[in-house]
């Protein structure tokens, strides 16, 4: 292996005992995990919200946003189930800032260690102020320590066809979204739902371990090829290779970032809501897709849109709430948003 060793590591004993979660924070996550398996198994009418900022960047702003959605979530709790985006690990399509984990602070050399205390902190906060979390499952290796703090996780749509995060899928106590893969096939996308909801035989932490299966593993579509895939149509194809599966709990999301807003070539994250309740009304007419549609993930903050790293910085960066990745709604559309898909849901 070609590389070299900067330093060792703290133990994960070690950083969970400096933040450690209190008893009714387990709880918490045991109740949030089993109402999202409910919600998948079609037990639970709510709809499922996974919602906040692109990046969990930076800590102080993150915990606003928690606090203000705590606030809205007491208002809606009743029709939506709200799990917060708490995303501390960042795919890139080639090269970039990959989150707060390996690089706590984006204008400085990446640190592993501090970003460990960085993400360790901010994801039991958020859980004890009482807010399910998500993250998306990037470096499997370095999951101990965060992912019991998790009550659902995405697998991204780089990472869906490869087997490592299929089987961590697998093996994962908490549902899982599978996103569909970014050329798009749909077959390819629920064949990642079949993966993770099969047992696999894998070596992991030294053991050769049998995974015992996920069945609320799902599927989450994202948009694909530069073009939308939330549509009716879509819809019925997914449906269709589910059945073909005997996928059990079948389920799907629909991410409405990502491809999934994409307006004459450009990505329009204002378009969110607009997909929300496109998507809504076009399932009151099929309550067999209604059965299958579990929900919606959304990128938003407390400021809208976002700012480039490489256009700012350590001065001049705003750190009050405005995404150094993907653009997202800002509080105010959110809050609207959020208060309106409640009241929908409920007829």
């Amino acid at each position: 292996m070609s590389y070299k060793r900067i330093k060792k590591l703290p133990a994960v004993e070690e950083i969970i005992q400096l933040y450690p979660l209190s008893a009714e924070g387990h709880k918490k996550i045991m109740r949030d995990r089993r109402e999202i398996k409910n919600i998948l198994e079609g037990n639970d009418n709510r709809l499922l919200i996974i919602i906040g900022p692109c990046s969990a960047w930076p800590k102080n702003a993150v915990l606003e946003y928690a606090t203000r959605l705590l606030e809205v979530n007491e208002a809606v709790k009743h029709s939506l189930k709200i799990v917060m985006r708490v995303y501390i690990q960042k795919p890139r399509t080639i090269k970039g800032w990959t989150g707060p984990v390996n690089q706590p602070d984006p204008y400085a050399e990446p640190d592993i260690e501090a970003g460990i205390h960085y993400v360790r902190e901010i994801m039991v906060k958020v859980v004890e102020m009482g807010l399910p979390i998500a993250d998306e499952c990037l470096f499997t290796h370095n999951a101990r320590g965060f992912s019991e703090l998790v009550s659902w996780f995405a697998i991204g749509a780089r990472s869906s066809e490869d087997h490592e995060h299929r089987i961590f899928a697998s093996a994962a106590s908490c549902p899982v979204g599978m996103k569909n893969p970014t050329h798009g096939s749909l077959a390819i996308g629920v064949n990642s739902v079949v993966a993770a909801q099969h047992p696999h035989v894998a070596a992991i932490d030294r053991y050769a371990v049998q995974t015992l299966g996920n069945p609320h593993a799902h599927l989450v579509l994202r948009g694909c090829n530069q073009a939308p895939n939330y549509s009716l149509a879509h819809m019925e194809e997914v449906k269709n290779h589910m059945t073909t599966h005997q996928v059990k709990n079948p389920a799907v999301m629909i991410d409405v970032s990502h491809d999934n807003c994409l307006i004459d070539g450009k990505k329009n994250y204002r378009a969110q809501p607009e997909i929300i309740f496109e998507v809504m009304k076009y399932l009151k007419n099929r309550p067999d897709l209604r059965k299958l549609m579990k929900g919606f993930m959304v990128e938003s903050y407390l400021k809208e849109g976002n700012q480039k790293l490489e256009a700012c910085n350590a001065s001049t960066i705003d750190l009050n709430g405005l995404s150094i990745t993907d653009p997202c709604l800002g509080w105010e559309q959110t809050q609207e948003l959020l208060l309106a898909l409640a009241k929908v849901n409920l007829n």
